[in-house]
């Protein structure tokens, strides 16, 4: 069911949107690109932000965007507990995560089940993507024999870099062993989202997963299938639109990052660390924000229910009461 007036009730929260917090009071300030992390010795409280990133940088901020991933992280979190643990210990606010502190794993496991995205437009220039070398002929958006698992490694600024399995063992990046448990966790979650996505209409094309270790355990972390580190296609409407070489129906942030480079040819997907941001429009921000709810509602099938109001107040009332703050 849509919300009545959702339009304006999101648009009265443009300027309300929580762009960032300031609780060093409570742990060490990490700040990510969308979650701001508070850190003590074995705990960190996560809260996420409205901030958008797209091309590793941090573009604007929308509307209820930081509730909407906290929530779906942590019925993901609850869904995939039994696959592999995961470091979620409360959730004491909407936009609020306290976790396991861990000990960061600094290889990313992206799975992908469609080829689409960068490995798309590395394909197309010839080149392969974490080593693996794909098939001639394939078509943009078409989907792939089996899961691939193109895992990528942090820069020091800037993009991500892909890398290969083997030189992710042959340089010692990653213990052996806990690395293969990482494969094994990444494309069992894979699996159970893909199929639970299924059921609801959706397409889980693909998504990124970290990992981190407590006392030597591997852990899943940092959030899971939200439509930030992941894809989402209408199922329904897809094999028609690809017969037609048509894209298909997207629930995720990939239209915003089309947007961005149609609108900005010359900026996006090249924008340098420093270069300044240009305007983004109010439409394109409401609009991204009811396709983030439209995705939260089909997966979960819960009601996304919107309501403008000042998050960093609500935040620290739930902080206060939980004895976080």
């Amino acid at each position: 069911m849509v919300q009545d007036n959702l339009d304006e009730i999101i648009r009265n929260q443009l300027d309300k949107t929580l762009s960032k917090t300031d609780f060093t009071s409570i742990g060490d300030l990490y700040q990510g690109k969308v979650r701001d992390n508070y850190i003590q010795d074995k705990k960190r409280i996560i809260i996420a932000t409205d901030r958008l990133s797209a091309f590793d940088r941090v573009i604007t901020t929308i509307p209820f965007k930081g509730q909407m991933l906290n929530q779906l992280s942590a019925f993901w979190f609850e869904k995939t507990k039994n696959l592999i643990r995961n470091h979620v210990i409360d959730v004491p606010d909407p936009n609020v995560t306290v976790v396991h502190q861990c000990e960061l794993i600094p290889v990313e496991m992206i799975v992908r089940q469609y080829i689409t995205g960068t490995a798309w437009r590395n394909y197309l220039k010839g080149e392969n993507t974490s080593g693996i070398e794909l098939p001639p002929g394939l078509k943009k958006n078409q989907k792939l024999d089996a899961p691939l698992l193109t895992p990528s490694t942090k820069a020091v600024s800037g993009h991500d870099i892909y890398i290969s399995r083997n030189q992710i063992l042959n340089e010692k990046i990653v213990d052996k062993d806990i690395y293969e448990q990482m494969e094994e966790a990444a494309l069992k979650l894979f699996e159970f989202g893909s199929k639970y996505c299924e059921k609801n209409d959706l397409i889980m094309v693909d998504t990124k997963y970290e990992f981190g270790l407590k006392d030597g355990e591997l852990m899943v972390i940092d959030e899971i299938h939200t439509q930030d580190s992941s894809r989402f296609w209408i199922l329904n409407t897809y094999n028609e639109l690809f017969g037609k070489e048509e894209e298909p129906e997207i629930l995720d942030k990939e239209m915003f990052r089309g947007w961005l480079m149609s609108t900005y040819p010359g900026i996006f997907p090249n924008i340098k660390p420093d270069q300044e941001i240009p305007p983004i429009s109010t439409d394109i921000k409401v609009e991204l924000s009811k396709r983030y709810m439209k995705s939260f509602m089909k997966i979960t099938g819960i009601e996304f229910k919107a309501e403008a109001s000042d998050i960093k107040r609500r935040i620290v009332q739930n902080l206060k009461e939980a004895h976080y703050l």
